[in-house]
């Protein structure tokens, strides 16, 4: 990082020891009124404003309840576009011409460091998800992070326990279990009450697993903090396919190499695999065993869990779910059976009903000011991203592994559990 922007430990720690000093955040009931008082609304600062960055600040400065006051990129035309986006915004909501309250950052320690921050949305790369979802909750800032939630196994457990040891609100953006006119909460619903007789096949259809990263090195752009954005990842040279230069409208392909990111297999699987971990009723939980296929195959390996259910990365977009009487299907565009009759037929008192929520965003911000859980906590989040991270492992190593979902170890197996973490490249690292 830049000599400019690096934040000392000793600062930090004394920012995050008067951040804690102020106590947890208290909202009363007003936060929902028409007008709220500055007072009552929440602070959000945003690490990460590229693409979905930009897609999720957008959404909450259309939100009363909240007031953005700073945003953090390693690229500077992205934050330097991000907080004119912010002032411009408040500044025609004010009636005024030059509003200046947007603070913007390099490095995202600074941000957490500001006292008057209640909450963070982290639309970083995958590999940089851990760090600031720790720290962040070290500060005692409540956390909006993208999924999937980490790069490793181990990643998820560290941020999900320190979620719950400094009680904050944390919600996964795994929105398809709040969005999409509710199809796939249906399709859990449906699933987990029998209506298609006893689950056997789950198929989730998403893209290939990871691999490693092999770009060519090209100039580092002007405004691009290249060593920032590598953070904990290996060293490397700059490839815009991984860090685009300036403000782009595209979803960049770091999302494909092991050094950043679990592949198509975890971008769109921490989507489709949360859904089926859902109706399977595994929120807490996972398989047991994980058997890749033959030769150099990117699809077609088996999940199977304790209960007997076997689940395949293939198939169709979206989930399918195969019972004993019946079928369902379910995408982001599409919810169907096989018969017709059984989602014609609607659920009774006796059946399964889960947490309803119909705006993924919103239901963070109520969940803050009325402490209450989230649609998908760290805890969720983590289990359904171990799902991908067990896959991309288990294509990796090609052979057939054993999973202790209450451990979170490989059974007898040295050589997986190797890849249960990554040694992270100096200076960071995750203590505790």
């Amino acid at each position: 990082m830049s000599r400019k922007s690096s934040i000392s430990r000793r600062q930090f720690v004394k920012a995050l020891a008067a951040a804690g000093a102020a106590g947890p955040l208290l909202l009363t009931s007003r936060l929902y009124s028409a007008d709220p008082p500055p007072s009552e609304r929440i602070n959000l600062g945003f690490i990460g404003v590229g693409t979905m960055g930009r897609g999720h600040l957008g959404s909450f400065l259309g939100r009363k309840e909240v007031q953005v006051l700073a945003v953090c990129d390693v690229v500077a035309e992205r934050r330097d576009s991000a907080k004119k986006i912010v002032e411009d915004h408040y500044g025609k909501q004010k009636g005024k011409d030059a509003y200046k309250g947007c603070k913007a950052f390099n490095d995202f320690r600074e941000l957490l460091g500001l006292k008057e921050i209640d909450a963070v949305v982290i639309a970083t790369p995958d590999h940089w998800h851990a760090i600031p979802c720790v720290m962040a909750a070290r500060a005692k800032k409540h956390i909006y992070c993208e999924k999937p939630l980490t790069l490793t196994l181990a990643e998820g457990r560290m941020i999900a326990k320190e979620a719950k040891k400094n009680d904050i609100v944390f919600q996964t953006g795994s929105q398809q279990r709040s969005e999409y006119g509710g199809m796939f909460r249906k399709a859990a619903e449906y699933v987990r009450s029998g209506r298609i007789g006893k689950l056997k096949t789950v198929r989730i259809g998403v893209g290939d697993p990871n691999v490693p990263c092999d770009l060519p090195e090209k100039d580092v752009p002007e405004g691009t903090d290249w060593e920032m954005w590598l953070g904990q990842a290996p060293k490397r040279g700059y490839n815009e396919i991984l860090c685009p230069k300036g403000v782009h409208d595209h979803f960049p392909a770091w999302r494909n190499y092991r050094e950043y990111a679990g592949g198509g297999l975890a971008d769109m699987g921490a989507h489709h695999f949360d859904i089926a971990q859902w109706a399977l009723d595994m929120d807490a939980s996972g398989p047991v065993k994980i058997e890749p296929p033959g030769g150099k195959e990117k699809t077609g390996l088996k999940y199977t869990y304790a209960n007997g259910v076997e689940m395949f990365h293939g198939g169709p977009s979206g989930c399918t779910f195969e019972g004993s009487d019946g079928t369902i299907y379910v995408d982001r565009d599409k919810l169907e059976s096989t018969p017709k009759t059984i989602l014609e037929q609607p659920l009774d008192e006796k059946d399964v009903k889960l947490y309803k929520a119909d705006d993924h965003r919103k239901n963070w911000l109520e969940c803050i000011a009325s402490k209450k859980v989230t649609i998908c906590p760290a805890e969720v989040g983590h289990r359904s991203a171990s799902v991908c991270h067990l896959g991309n492992v288990g294509y990796q190593l090609r052979r057939a592994l054993k999973w202790d979902p209450v451990k979170e170890q490989f059974v007898d197996d040295e050589e997986a559990n190797k890849l249960v973490a990554r040694e992270m490249r100096k200076p960071w690292k995750l203590e505790g």
